[in-house]
């Protein structure tokens, strides 16, 4: 496993993303989902110029917290039960993850500064996947102006599992579209600039559709567990 080497491909295959869209590659964040892997693999990838790592646990967090301190940003990718917003608001820059009032509530009443929020958004329809239905975000966003310590940033979604193209696409795009709902609202509280969105099978069309945020994990950082002979 070679980060260095991964992160270079990952670069590539965005600037092509990029070329074939007419976009900027200097507007997609690259996430190393670390979640899997250890501290070490962790600062291999800050070595090798990562900036920002994202985890999806509480534990895990705080585990690589303690070492790495603040050298990254930290994105909170992660279902964020209420009960531990307390464990990680003050070492997270990003929550990706807010999807009903009550965690807002309890980030608001725990943050001493606005935290950039990403809501997150079930596009796909899974019951598998957490998040708000599309036609439920507006509404929703529009309440959070009561907690000023949440600063909606943007939009976050998952997509499914699959190898059809049209499927991933219409899911990123419909992101997309509820993004540009929220942005033209021109909520002071919900500039709404982010749309976080792809991972390692699939971060190519999601930059294609939008994406200023990729979370990848297996393609950047490796998968330590499937490492072991």
């Amino acid at each position: 496993m070679n980060v260095s080497e991964n992160l270079k491909t990952i670069q590539q295959q965005i600037n092509d993303a990029c070329i074939k869209s007419g976009r900027n590659p200097s507007e997609i964040t690259i996430i190393a989902v670390t979640k899997y892997v250890s501290i070490e693999r962790a600062q291999e990838a800050l070595a090798a110029g990562v900036e920002h790592l994202g985890e999806n646990r509480d534990d895990g967090l705080l585990k690589k917290w303690n070492v790495l301190q603040d050298k990254p940003s930290w994105h909170f990718i992660g279902s964020l039960q209420t009960r531990k917003v307390k464990n990680v608001i003050d070492k997270v820059d990003y929550i990706h993850s807010v999807d009903r009032l009550s965690l807002a509530e309890e980030i608001n009443k725990r943050a001493t500064k606005p935290i950039k929020c990403l809501v997150q958004v079930n596009v796909s329809g899974e019951e598998s996947k957490h998040g708000l239905e599309p036609e439920q975000v507006v509404d929703f966003i529009k309440q959070l102006k009561d907690y000023p310590n949440v600063l909606v940033d943007g939009l976050m979604t998952m997509a499914p599992f699959t190898e059809n193209e049209a499927v991933l696409r219409e899911c990123f795009r419909q992101l997309r579209r509820v993004r540009d709902e929220v942005k033209h609202l021109n909520l002071e509280h919900a500039p709404c600039r982010e749309l976080s969105m792809g991972m390692s099978n699939d971060f190519q069309i999601a930059v294609e559709e939008g994406a200023t945020m990729v979370r990848i994990g297996t393609a950047l950082v490796g998968n330590e567990s499937e490492e072991v002979t």
